[in-house]
């Protein structure tokens, strides 16, 4: 039972009251539990507070979450750096019984000062829960401070997040590295990045971004480009040749095996690594990157890129060894008897199928979209004699198939999507890109059957859906409409409604219990596998996701490795709980108010002309210059906001 919230300004009292009597708040759903077995007592933070159990020692609690506010303050403004300092000495000398009551009215107006008058959230936001105890608990506070209690010793922990950064399955410090790009610091910038990141230049190209989804700036006149200043940082260093000099470190005798170099396994590799593990990388293909290299059209994502990225990694002595597929040239069980432990990171590269007429008929010019992308990566024309190509799906890898056709010489092309426009799963930017360049798209529209003459693909039968009710995605489900059949003639029919992970490898005798859904089960906090010493991360267990999800499981698991080398526990990290907290409490509101003048309009990249671009694979978005860089940066609002618990 909650006893008492003020979460979002919803005041919840339930002092006085039996349990039956209680009100349950509805603007915060507080977790019961931070570790398993951990009660959450109390929470203190940047929208309110929340007490559970009467015994919290609430002024020895506003001390310690002063005392984390003084310490994360970045002390650039003096409200916030000087005042906590203040805040904390009023608390401490209340808690040790040498300050008395009336000093909490000094308190409440040097909160309300720094909270009117910071720069930042962590001193607009701070003073929230403090100023809720003076306001809700005033009479309860005199007498303890009167009482000359001493400090009950309670147990707490406390953590910093901001509404990008828990968006972010990187979690990447977002804000950290936008300032460090707005204050000239480039390379500090960057070794932010890299901190939970691997492939800057990559990621700044194409990630999905849903930090900027999260973006409070977007309340008020658009959300900072947070992946072109990732770009930024990444390019500013390719361009001046920074060589950054790879330290030195102890090695620790241990050796990994990884199975895949896609986003996943180099991620896993560069972090052990980065511990001082012998890594070796084993790849069936004879370039690295996986998706990112064979499946991202270079208009996109420059290979040159990606391979120099690469590079860094291997110069960390990461060895990878192309050609060789793990199941036929080398099995699981040769690794583990070579290696201390093994990652498998492999990807989802297969595709997934229509389920319609003629499919399995083995016609010319049906090429399933994975297939579609990486011969037009190797250079090669999937189906040269066809000119006029239907693309069937709604994601980035549609959209990827639909805008690479156009530049291998196809004269018409279309996009066919069983749901409306709304609820197309690409990246929006993708799909008015694609519209620019003169895609047709046919959306609430699905193949019905494939039409052939002579083996080839000379056309498609649709039929017309509706929405109907949500599915389990949360989306509305599309049905056919009787009748409403029709033909678009095409030469080149292609599948890009799904992709899927080759699980063949793995062989019974490994050990490894693979999912219904052909995913490999690993246990989600230690990344595991059903092997002991096997670990698992990226595609094969989510299934097709994003790239940067992948890097950070990746990195998850690199750290799971390292610690199962040293012989210790394995369980979830204190930072990786709280962003699970954070995550279930929700950080980022999109109906706030946040009263910041607007004027600051986000500045979008120069790109290629439509009708230029769409007949070369010459990269399309231009990235920043530095002036345009520190504009951008200087949008950033520095949502920090600190939470802390009684447990």
């Amino acid at each position: 039972m909650v006893l008492f919230s003020s979460w979002k300004g919803e005041v919840v009292d339930n002092r006085g009251r039996s349990p039956q009597d209680a009100v349950e708040p509805k603007a915060i759903k507080l977790p019961e539990e931070f570790f398993k077995g951990e009660k959450v007592k109390a929470f203190f933070g940047w929208d309110g507070i929340v007490i559970r159990d009467p015994s919290v020692d609430l002024l020895e609690m506003a001390l310690k979450y002063s005392e984390v506010l003084a310490k994360e303050s970045c002390g650039k403004c003096t409200p916030c750096g000087f005042g906590w300092r203040l805040v904390r000495q009023i608390l401490e000398g209340m808690a040790k019984g040498e300050t008395g009551p009336e000093y909490l009215k000094v308190l409440e107006d040097l909160c309300q000062f720094i909270r009117s008058s910071s720069r930042c959230s962590i001193g607009q936001t701070g003073p929230v829960p403090i100023l809720h105890l003076i306001q809700y608990f005033g009479e309860e506070l005199k007498e303890r401070i009167s009482s000359k209690r001493l400090p009950s010793g309670g147990r707490y922990r406390y953590g910093v997040t901001a509404p990008c950064l828990n968006a972010c399955p990187a979690n990447l410090d977002i804000p950290r590295y936008v300032e460090e790009i707005r204050e000239g610091r480039y390379e500090e910038s960057l070794e932010t990045i890299m901190r939970g990141v691997c492939l800057p230049g990559t990621l700044g190209r194409v990630c999905v971004r849903p930090c900027e989804a999260n973006c409070r700036r977007a309340l008020v006149d658009g959300p900072i480009a947070i992946r072109l200043l990732k770009r930024f940082v990444a390019d500013y260093r390719r361009g001046r040749a920074l060589r950054t000099q790879v330290g030195e470190r102890e090695r620790s005798g241990k050796r990994v095996a990884v199975i895949g170099a896609g986003p996943a396994g180099l991620a896993c590799a560069y972090y052990l690594a980065l511990k001082g593990h012998g890594v070796v990388i084993f790849e069936r293909h004879e370039s690295p990157g996986g998706m990112a290299f064979y499946g991202i059209p270079s208009y996109r994502l420059p290979q040159e890129i990606l391979l120099e990225e690469v590079d860094w990694i291997k110069r960390h002595g990461v060895e990878m060894r192309f050609g060789v597929t793990v199941g036929k040239d080398v099995t699981l069980s040769d690794l583990l008897r070579e290696f201390d432990a093994v990652f498998i990171g492999v990807g989802a590269q297969g595709s997934g199928r229509l389920g319609v007429e003629g499919e399995e008929a083995g016609y010319r010019g049906l090429i399933p979209g994975v297939e579609y992308l990486y011969k037009v990566n190797t250079g090669v024309d999937p189906y040269p004699e066809g000119k006029r190509v239907m693309v069937v799906g709604g994601g980035n890898v549609a959209m990827d198939c639909i805008r690479a056709s156009f530049r291998i010489g196809k004269e018409d092309v279309h996009l066919v999507y069983r749901r409306s426009r709304a609820e197309m799963p690409a990246d929006p930017e993708e799909v008015k890109d694609a519209e620019e360049e003169g895609v047709k798209f046919h959306f609430l529209c699905n193949p019905k059957r494939i039409i052939a003459e002579g083996g080839k693909v000379v056309a498609v039968e649709l039929i017309r859906m509706e929405l109907g009710e949500p599915d389990e995605s949360g989306r509305r489900r599309p049905v056919p409409v009787p009748g409403s059949e029709f033909v678009i003639e095409t030469d080149i029919l292609v599948p890009a409604v799904g992709q899927v992970v080759d699980l063949s490898f793995i062989r019974p005798e490994d050990g490894i219990e693979v999912s219904r859904r052909n995913t490999i089960i690993v246990d989600p906090e230690t990344l595991q596998t059903t092997r002991e010493g096997v670990f698992a991360a990226g595609d094969c267990v989510t299934g097709p996701d994003v790239l940067v999800r992948a890097i950070a499981g990746g990195r998850k698991a690199a750290d799971r490795i390292d610690r199962f080398l040293r012989g210790e526990p394995l369980g979830a990290t204190e930072a990786e709980k709280f962003q699970e907290f954070f995550s279930a409490i929700g950080v980022f509101d999109p109906e706030e108010k946040v009263g910041v003048p607007g004027g600051m309009e986000r500045r979008e990249p120069e790109k290629l002309d439509p009708e230029r671009r769409k007949h070369t694979f010459e990269e399309v978005e231009k990235g920043f210059g530095p002036q345009e860089a520190l504009q951008e940066a200087s949008r950033c609002l520095k949502c920090y906001r600190i939470g802390m618990i009684a447990y």
